[in-house]
């Protein structure tokens, strides 16, 4: 069954109290985003990738790939206002109708070849693989000026990829945005399907701060 996978990367470095966005930032020896792909690269070399980026961050993105010389083969879809409409243009853009694709935040570069596997075998066999990992804190819900512990067992941590069956979750992206929409499962599940977690990594970070960047690096050289 052909295996797609849409990276999407279009955040900023408000955050990261840089004026360069945090997909571009260097991670030991070359940028954050290049390692993203490397991953899926290194899992298949048949895999097609389709790199969702903002317009304007094209031309940015060129150069670093001409610095870098990186050739690693992936096409480029422009990204909408939200991260919804910018996976629903990198869906657009693949012309098939069937196969299992996953949809992966360009910073999570650590995402291993074990993580994948999993993801796109339970995607294959139960129409979604959804990476996910157990809590470690205790965690509280608040309500009004009061809160209170809840049990920690009952709830899991979502992460990329997260992988579908390709015809359905295209059918999942034909609704209007709503608010509820916090990711990709989301989407799937207020279509009427089903969601199947596959045991995530805790390695697998999404970099949004200084401080991810910095345990990011750390774990590469580990």
């Amino acid at each position: 069954m052909q295996q797609f996978a849409i990276i999407v990367a279009g955040g900023s470095g408000n955050r990261m109290g840089s004026n360069v966005p945090k997909q571009f930032l260097p991670l030991d020896s070359k940028p954050i985003l290049m390692h993203t792909i490397d991953a899926f690269v290194k899992y298949s070399e048949a895999i097609q990738i389709t790199l969702v980026l903002p317009e304007h961050q094209l031309t940015y993105w060129e150069s670093l790939c001409k610095k870098y010389d990186y050739k690693q083969q992936h096409k480029i879809v422009f990204g909408g206002d939200t991260r919804f409409q910018s996976v629903k243009n990198g869906l657009a853009s693949i012309k098939s109708i069937e196969g299992v694709v996953a949809i992966h935040d360009g910073v999570r570069p650590l995402i291993s070849n074990e993580v994948i596997t999993n993801a796109f075998e339970a995607a294959e066999k139960f129409g979604s693989g959804i990476a996910a990992v157990p809590l470690k804190d205790s965690i509280r819900r608040i309500e009004g000026s009061q809160n209170m512990a809840v049990d920690r067992s009952q709830y899991w941590s979502i992460q990329t990829p997260q992988t579908f069956n390709f015809a359905s979750i295209s059918k999942a992206y034909e609704t209007n945005f709503s608010p509820e929409f916090t990711d990709d499962a989301t989407v799937m599940e207020k279509d009427g399907n089903n969601i199947h977690l596959v045991q995530g990594d805790y390695k697998n970070i999404k970099i949004t701060t200084k401080e991810d960047l910095v345990i990011a690096a750390a774990f590469l050289h580990e």
